[in-house]
This record gives structure tokens, sequence and C-alpha cells, in this order.
């Protein structure tokens, strides 16, 4: 697929370098290593665009529910008992699942809206930067990759056991 695409847009600018690539039927995706692993993911613009405004309405209820998620509740509270602390754990959690009830609908149709406006988006609005990340039509050197509409993923075939302790499953 890198090929293809660098074979169809060479030396173009960057919106005809977009378009050439989505005429074969590809879209560019943001890529990155998975720190601590050798596992390299991507996502396209409108993917990038719904998960951003989930996280978005995620960090909202988290405003107007303080302390309720779990990433915000201590350890434990050592002046009350287990029991009580069962409960407002399940109160707490009662709480912010109503929270998210309450907010499915109207996000199901804000998602919607992100990920067809997404698609339309240059990365630079997406990510808030002034400048346009670079295509990268090179850099497969020593991955496998593999990709779908929706998703990339990569590994480096460096990273992968040898090949005597592979295993072929019928």
């Amino acid at each position: 697929m890198r090929a293809d695409a660098r074979g169809a847009v060479q030396d173009a600018d960057r919106y005809t370098l977009r378009a050439g690539i989505r005429s074969l039927g590809l879209d560019d995706f943001r890529t990155c290593r998975v720190p601590g692993t050798e596992i390299h993911l991507g996502m396209p613009r409108k993917l990038f665009a719904a998960c951003e405004r989930l996280h978005e309405e995620d960090l909202a209820i988290a405003r107007r529910t303080p302390g309720l998620r779990a990433e915000d509740q201590p350890a434990a509270d050592l002046e009350l008992s287990d029991e009580a602390q069962k409960e407002q754990r399940l109160t707490q959690r009662r709480i912010f699942r109503e929270q998210q009830e309450e907010a499915r609908p109207r996000l199901r149709l804000q998602l919607r809206d992100a990920y067809e406006g997404g698609a339309a988006s240059d990365w630079s609005n997406l990510l808030r930067r002034d400048q346009e990340p670079e295509l990268d039509l090179e850099s497969g050197e020593g991955l496998l990759e593999s990709a779908t509409p929706e998703t990339y993923l990569a590994v480096s075939r460096y990273d992968l056991p040898p090949r005597t302790r592979l295993s072929v499953v019928p």
C-alpha cells in the first residue's frame, strides 16, 4: 500500500497528496508506538475525532461528579468498615453510571457527528496544532504492518521470537 501511495502522489503538496491517497481507497493514520512495547497502533482522523469527543465527555462527567471515577478513588478509607466502603463504592458507581446513561442519547449523536466530521478535518485541526504532521510513506521498513479502514497495527519483525519458537496451530 505504501508503494502504491508513493507512486501515485510523488512531489505533491499535502492536499494533492491526501487526495491521491484517498483515490487509492487509503487514508492517512495517526500512528504511535505503544510505550513499553514494540507494537505500533494507529487510527484515521474520523476515529480519532470520535475518541477525542468521547474523552471530552468523560472529563465533563468527571467534573460534574468529582471523585466518582475509579481512577479518582483512594485505595481505602481506613475509618470506614469494609461493608461501609463497599456500600460507598456501589453508590459512587451507581451515580457515575446514571450520569453516563443520561448522556448516552446526546453523546451518540455527538460521536456520530465527530466521526463523520473527522473524515473531512485536517490533522492540524484535530491535534490543535498549527502545522499538519508530515505524511510518512517510507517508515514501513522492518515493520510487519496490517491495516483496515479503521485500524493500523504493526510490530517490528526484529522483535518477533526466533522461528524455532513459533507454533503452527491446526
